[in-house]
Parts: C-alpha cells; structure tokens; sequence
C-alpha cells in the first residue's frame, strides 16, 4: 500500500469519527444540558394574568410608565435572533443610535447625553437581551415615578431588589431582567 492511499484512508476514518463527536455527541451534551435547565430546553416562561412570557427574551417595552428594554436589531423577533454587524463608525448604524438618543432624551427631560448608558441606545448582539444594567435602570426611576405617581424611593427599592449579582460573584455584570422588572412595577400598590 503507497503512502497517499495510507493517508487517504487515514483521512476518512479521521473525518468520520469526528462527525460521530462533533455532530452526534456534542448534539447530545447541548440536549441534555437544556434539558436540566428550569424551561427543560423550551425557554424560562411566566404566566400573568392568562398571557405567557418568555423571560430570558428580551421583550418591547415602549411606554412611560416601564423600564424600556435594550433595543433590539431584529425587533425582539425570537426565531430572527442577530446583531445589526454594522461597525460603530457606519454613518448607518451611528443615525440609529443618534434616533435612540434623540427619543430618550425627549421621554427623559432633565438627562443629558452623557449619563445614557450604552444598553439602552445599542443593541446587543443577539438582538434579544433580557436584561439591562442597573444605571440603566437607574435613569428611568424619574419618568417612571412622574407618570405613576409614585415615589422614586419605592422604584429605588424595586431596582435593588430586582438587581441579579454576577454568576458566582465574579462572572459577568449586575443586571436585571426588565420583564419580571415591569410586572413587580405593576404590581406595586
């Protein structure tokens, strides 16, 4: 047997046992690590008032009275999930961003530019982020407070209360999740 029929050989079983690992066995890992999450694989859901939601997706949230999610390049489309892969110097993508800034701005009175967070003029990279950060929250407590009257240290105490600490206390940021943010605002007697 010459040599490049040896390798040739070689090369077949090589691809063939790492389309058994890559593809059946990773696919089996990804599986049964879905399947020991709280949603069994099918998303984390809530159910309020006969409406269901998935809160690890980010959801749209538009008016006065909530905390505003980040915004999302694919509008909070779960089966669509993406970035926008504009680069931040795109004349493009710095009009949309502007956009964002403008209309905060005009919701907020009183907040200059330069205390926006970026979670809440950018989007993320899947398009779909549950959460936001806590400054981020933090600007918001005002208008919140205004349109329901109510008073800013009760949203102050909701925001902390609500605010996730990073996994094992060093992975990650602290944040918090807007949805289940909004339905403790609603909740607020």
């Amino acid at each position: 047997m010459y040599l490049h029929e040896k390798i040739f050989f070689l090369s077949i079983r090589l691809t063939l046992v790492f389309a058994i690992v890559c593809i059946g066995l990773y696919s089996v890992i990804v599986l049964a690590a879905g399947k020991i999450t709280s949603g069994k694989g099918y998303g984390q859901t809530i159910v309020v008032n006969g409406h269901k939601y998935y809160s690890n997706i980010g959801q749209k949230f538009t008016q006065d009275k909530y905390f505003w999610s980040r915004p999302s390049a694919v509008d909070y489309n779960a089966a669509g999930s993406a970035g926008s892969n504009k680069g931040p110097t795109n004349p493009e993508y710095l009009a949309l961003v502007k956009a964002r800034i403008d209309r905060f701005l005009v919701h907020n009175p009183g907040v200059r530019v330069s205390q926006i967070p970026s979670d809440l003029v950018t989007a993320s990279g899947s398009g779909l982020d549950p959460n936001i950060s806590v400054p981020a929250a933090k600007i918001q407590v005002l208008r919140i407070a205004t349109v329901r009257n109510i008073p800013v240290s009760q949203i102050e105490t909701l925001i902390q209360s609500s605010t996730e600490k990073p996994f094992l206390g060093i992975f990650g940021t602290e944040k918090i999740n807007v949805l289940q943010l909004n339905l403790a605002l609603d909740n607020l007697k």
